[in-house]
């Protein structure tokens, strides 16, 4: 696969890091604790921001309640950093486009706080532009994010290629405008006709419009 782009755009839970097992064991206990079944629970949240997804699945508990909620699962993720380990290849992948003054950024649903707890659990270096959930008011699948890390990288969304996991971040980026790469076995409808990667282990490019293989 040849990836040209003059941007790249990145997820992190699943596409540059790998805490699949922190964050189902995270929210499968939360929904333990509610009353919530959590292979549903977990369908809804992958790639969704913790204030929507609470908001979704407790929809009548006041506002204030899901914020304490919201509060506690990411206090309690900051200390959960057993067995995250990076996509393979993720990091020299981050590390060459650096080098080569590739424009990068990482779009994430998580708070900016936890987002670089869990790079550095899993040694990937974090680009200079990290759009986090406090940053957007609309979280994906709303595209807000991705616009926003083109905006700041001073890149036009439709010179970016955005690499994305998850369904409501694979949406997000569909809607952005930007060409999507998959990484990993999600498949949908959303994900039909689009490139896919299963990790970052072939050449790693130093340059923009370096070949990507799977």
């Amino acid at each position: 696969m040849e990836i040209s782009a003059s941007g790249f755009l990145f997820d992190m839970d699943g596409t540059l890091v790998d805490s699949h097992a922190v964050v189902e064991a995270v929210w499968s206990e939360f929904g333990m604790r509610h009353g919530l079944d959590p292979a549903e629970l977990l369908a809804y949240a992958h790639g969704r921001q913790a204030v929507d997804t609470v908001a979704h699945v407790l929809p009548d508990l006041p506002a204030e309640r899901r914020a304490e909620l919201v509060a506690a699962l990411v206090a309690e993720e900051l200390t959960r950093t057993d067995g995250i380990v990076e996509v393979p290849g993720a990091a020299a992948l981050l590390t060459a486009l650096a080098e080569a003054a590739v424009p990068v950024a990482i779009v994430t649903s998580a708070p900016r706080e936890l987002a670089v707890v869990r790079l550095g659990a899993a040694g990937v270096p974090v680009p200079a532009v990290l759009v986090a959930a406090e940053d957007v008011s609309r979280g994906k699948p709303d595209p807000q994010g991705y616009l926003l890390a083109a905006e700041r990288l001073g890149v036009p969304i439709g010179q970016c290629v955005v690499f994305e996991d998850a369904e409501a971040g694979l949406a997000a980026a569909v809607a952005s405008g930007g060409r999507v790469v998959v990484v990993g076995g999600h498949s949908s409808a959303t994900t039909a006709g689009l490139d896919r990667l299963h990790d970052y282990l072939g050449p790693v490019p130093g340059r923009a419009s370096a070949p990507l293989t799977s």
